[in-house]
């Protein structure tokens, strides 16, 4: 599982009992705080029976399952349980109807005075309750109970501040529609805003180096290198994995590492090693129609940068009001580490250098 994890949930299993399963076939899934692991089958043969239970907490080394090559032994297990479970209804039915003259009695005396007291009508102010048919009760998921703890450990321990700015994403957005074609000729790649933050990130990490850094006790460390973390939504909860040295690579190796985490990611493929580290978060709440938000750091990070949604707005540019795809973007920063002016000059490149890409090539 990981150096980090020292155990994890059986979720469900893959194969029924009697299935036939294949060397390295996978027969069931462990949830963990971080990842959705499978469990394979270490030999080709046929399932005898399950030893572990979905819902059962499992470490390293725990049986789950009874595999028999010969597939003797199988098939006379589960025809005993049913048929137990079809002699059993009968004799209940038999209890039951015996039963029922003596229960039907007593409630035809006491409708009488069931009937006297009138609760609903009493109580007009009283909340009136949804009935408990209604709700459904379902256990949290450990990727979602992980992810609960950690927000709310970043809410307990952070100095929590958020700062906003808006950019203009005009030159942007002109550079992606000209060069998109043959970005995708070359690099084999679609040309996405994602990676212009990204390189707009890097380019204030390296101008704001404390946004860059943590705080470890006593001590402030200042990471030399750029591990940026890509906050990505999928069916089970959110994950974060993390490109690598992102100071290092250009457009087009960004978009690739993006595309190949985020795959990952909705498949349930990626690993722990994927999402281990980053120095900063950035996370976009744009392409699901949000406008504004205030995101949480991801500990042991100290900021996050929150990307939203492109809107047409009436801007004043030249003494003149022209309509304008504008967009909020949102830094939440650890104020124990950062202070105001550090935060804002961070902010204000990354507007700089999204709304005129040029910058980039001058290091201006």
């Amino acid at each position: 599982m990981g150096e980090s994890i020292s155990d994890g949930t059986l979720a469900k299993f893959l194969k029924n009992v009697g299935d036939r399963v294949e060397i390295d076939e996978p027969i069931a899934q462990i949830e963990t705080d971080k990842v959705t692991i499978d469990v394979t089958s270490p030999e080709a043969g046929v399932i005898q029976k399950f030893v572990a239970k979905e819902g059962d907490t499992v470490e390293p080394g725990n049986k789950v399952a009874i595999i028999s090559k010969s597939g003797e032994g199988v098939e006379h297990v589960v025809p005993s349980e049913k048929s137990s479970e079809k002699v059993a209804p009968p004799a209940e039915d038999k209890k039951e109807e015996k039963a029922k003259p003596q229960v039907e009695t007593t409630p035809v005396k006491e409708k009488p005075k069931g009937s006297s007291p009138p609760p609903p009508k009493r109580s007009p102010t009283e909340l009136q309750l949804p009935p408990k048919e209604r709700e459904r009760r379902v256990p949290m998921t450990r990727l979602r109970k992980r992810v609960a703890t950690r927000l709310k450990d970043s809410q307990n321990t952070f100095a929590l501040l958020t700062t906003f700015n808006e950019v203009d994403m005009t030159n942007l957005m002109k550079l992606r529609s000209d060069y998109k074609d043959a970005f995708v000729e070359k690099h084999g790649v679609k040309l996405g805003f994602m990676s212009g933050f990204v390189k707009a990130a890097v380019s204030a990490l390296q101008n704001q180096p404390i946004v860059n850094a943590v705080i470890d006790g006593d001590d402030i460390i200042y990471r030399d290198y750029i591990d940026i973390s890509i906050a990505v939504g999928t069916p089970k909860g959110l994950v974060v994995p993390v490109i690598r040295n992102a100071e290092q690579m250009n457009f087009a190796e960004i978009e690739k590492t993006i595309n190949t985490l985020a795959k990952k990611a909705n498949d349930g493929s990626i690993s722990i090693d994927e999402m281990a580290g980053g120095s900063f978060t950035i996370s976009n709440g744009g392409v699901y129609g949000s406008l504004i938000s205030t995101p949480i750091i991801n500990p042991p990070q100290s900021a996050i940068l929150g990307m939203h949604s492109i809107v047409s707005r009436p801007m004043v540019v030249g003494g003149n009001i022209v309509p304008r795809p504008m967009m909020y973007i949102a830094l939440t920063y650890d104020h124990r580490l950062i202070d105001g002016r550090e935060a804002v000059f961070f902010l204000r490149r990354i507007k700089d250098v999204v709304e005129d890409p040029r910058r980039l090539l001058l290091d201006v």
